[in-house]
């Protein structure tokens, strides 16, 4: 896996080299709260965390770049000139970082799975092809000659002009072609990526074009972390990332590791901890998502004799915005209340967040027509990898929810020590995301729409799922029987949650929740609707569940279907509570 490398310009941590070889608030309705909590509010009373002793303040807004800076920056560093398996990192893509400090290291807490992995001798031997002349007969690359493709076309939408409608209508979008030799052809000056690239064998970073693309996206729309030695690297998919992740920072078979997490989680992250032996306890939420000092309150009494032996926790993951299952978004302030636990008792924390940029306002509030992309940017709750002063945060991105989930493409981005003890593991694993999706993505993103059109299409999702987000809280207020269903109008993502009072129903005193909940369920297939069972998601599953819970999406269903399919579920929750 070796390929020509031109010697050229790399600055390091402050360079601005470009070659390669040159606060929510809650909403309730029903009046119910619409998680277990210490509290009788859906959100809790505030509560004051100082921060840990002899520790570097959190900042009070994400330092973010500006488009401007951007094309400066890459106008002063010209073309990137990035041939076949490249080597490359952030460190030649991002601003300068004079005067921040270095992310703490974290060896006590990699597992020893991680520890073992060594570089891959064959992807570090490209290093050497930046010696002028050298003729390569050390890495299998297979002739680009023999790659049956010759060329790719896409027809895609022009900004801002982002329906689908638009795109399909007569002289609407436009179609660009990918060729098999652009970048080095003189008929195509800008090109910088082709199929002679992207499928041949590459780096497990992914390709030096997408990841200055994501480099520059993390500066600009979440602010660069406060610390001088992060990085990126590309994934195939956040799945994907949470999997290599786990296995780098838990051991759930020698050290009897444990996981925190929300007691309501995304189901696929529980089933991924499951089989590595990693133990996992859901924190107590309520509507602003995970309760810091319920998380403070496992951390604090945690006794491994009373845990089967398990250590104390020293990871927690978490989907801040627009949870799945329960649609709860953390406010700043809440960000910031965990981000201090997080620090005091020495926990990484997974920052999963594939619906960060589907945030919304109320159901009716009304977004300014005008708005520009960094009112837009201003308006993010801002994210742990903006708080980050520590390096404790692994945040993962994914293009799946915002451009096409069958790309399985993403990034993590974290400590350098973190990054590069992940890119040994995907050296030996899926070797970096599909070469068809990082070009299809690089010439869609940054060649036709750039980062400001990009931004443009986040602000177009944002606000279809809005008007989808408004047509199922109003379909539920209109077909749902209040008196035993309540729930908070999600800001953000794709997941409305739905609680019942299962101690209202008729059978509460001699069938179990679960019963209940499957009981009702069963209703629902025979409408014809299907939702998601609450129980599902439970954290601890071996424990009761702390209430009944149905989660609806309104990802892609039609106004009037959803309509149906709530009017349906209303129905069936009717007829079993005999209302």
């Amino acid at each position: 896996m070796l390929s020509t490398v031109r010697a050229g310009t790399r600055r390091g941590i402050s360079g601005l080299g470009n070659h390669i070889g040159r606060a929510t608030r809650r909403s309730s309705v029903g009046g119910q709260s619409q998680f277990r909590s210490s509290s009788s509010e859906a959100v809790a009373p505030a509560v004051h965390f100082s921060a840990a002793p002899d520790t570097v303040p959190i900042p009070e807004k994400p330092q973010r770049i500006t488009i401007s800076e951007i094309k400066e920056r890459r106008a002063r560093a010209g073309r990137l000139v990035a041939p076949t398996a490249a080597p490359s990192d952030a460190d030649m893509f991002k601003g300068s970082t004079t005067g921040k400090p270095k992310a703490k290291r974290w060896d006590h807490h990699l597992t020893h799975e991680s520890t073992l992995r060594a570089p891959c001798k064959l992807k570090q031997a490209a290093r050497h092809l930046k010696q002028p002349g050298i003729i390569s007969l050390g890495g299998g690359l297979p002739c680009p000659e023999y790659f049956p493709i010759s060329s790719l076309s896409l027809h895609i939408p022009i900004p801002p002009n982002f329906s689908e409608s638009d795109t399909l209508s007569g002289g609407g979008g436009e179609t660009v072609t990918i060729g098999k030799y652009d970048a080095a052809s003189t008929n195509q000056p800008a090109a910088e990526y082709d199929l002679s690239i992207a499928l041949n064998y590459g780096q497990a970073t992914g390709s030096a074009q997408l990841t200055r693309f994501v480099t520059e996206h993390v500066e600009l729309a979440l602010g660069a972390p406060p610390y001088a030695d992060w990085g990126v690297c590309l994934t195939p998919g956040s799945t994907a990332a949470l999997e290599q992740t786990l296995r780098m920072l838990c051991d759930g078979v020698g050290r009897r590791d444990t996981l925190l997490t929300e007691e309501f989680a995304f189901s696929t992250a529980l089933e991924t901890a499951a089989p590595l032996g990693v133990g996992v306890v859901g924190v107590p939420m309520d509507g602003e998502g995970i309760l810091p000092r319920e998380m403070e309150r496992i951390l604090a009494e945690w006794k491994p004799e009373e845990r089967g032996g398990r250590r104390r926790p020293h990871v927690l993951y978490t989907v801040p915005s627009g949870q799945n299952p329960t649609g709860a978004t953390q406010g700043v302030e809440r960000r910031r209340e965990v981000y201090e636990v997080a620090r005091r008792w020495d926990v990484i924390i997974m920052e999963d967040e594939p619906y960060y940029y589907l945030q919304m306002g109320q159901p009716g509030e009304q977004q300014k027509a005008s708005r520009g992309v960094e009112e837009f940017l201003e308006g993010l709750i801002p994210s742990y990898l903006s708080m980050d002063v520590d390096g404790r945060v692994v945040r993962m991105d994914s293009f799946s929810k915002v451009v096409v989930p069958g790309s399985r493409l993403g990034w993590i981005t974290a400590s350098a020590q973190l990054v590069e003890r992940f890119v040994r593991h995907a050296e030996v694993a899926n070797q970096g995301p599909s070469g068809f999706s990082q070009v299809i993505l690089h010439k869609l993103l940054d060649e036709r729409w750039g980062h400001e059109g990009y931004l443009r299409w986040l602000m177009h999702l944002s606000e279809e799922y809005t008007r989808r987000r408004d047509v199922m809280v109003a379909a539920c207020s209109e077909f749902l029987p209040k008196e035993v269903v309540s729930w908070n109008p999600p800001r953000a993502g794709m997941f409305h949650w739905l609680k019942v009072r299962h101690e209202l129903h008729p059978d509460a005193t001699s069938k179990s929740i679960l019963e209940i909940e499957e009981e009702i369920f069963n209703r629902c297939i025979a409408k014809g609707v299907l939702v998601a069972r609450g129980a599902w998601f439970r954290a601890d599953q071996d424990k009761p569940p702390s209430g009944l819970y149905f989660r609806t999406t309104f990802a892609a269903a039609t106004p009037d279907n959803m309509r149906e399919a709530i009017r349906r579920l209303g129905e069936a929750i009717r007829e079993s509570f005999h209302l």
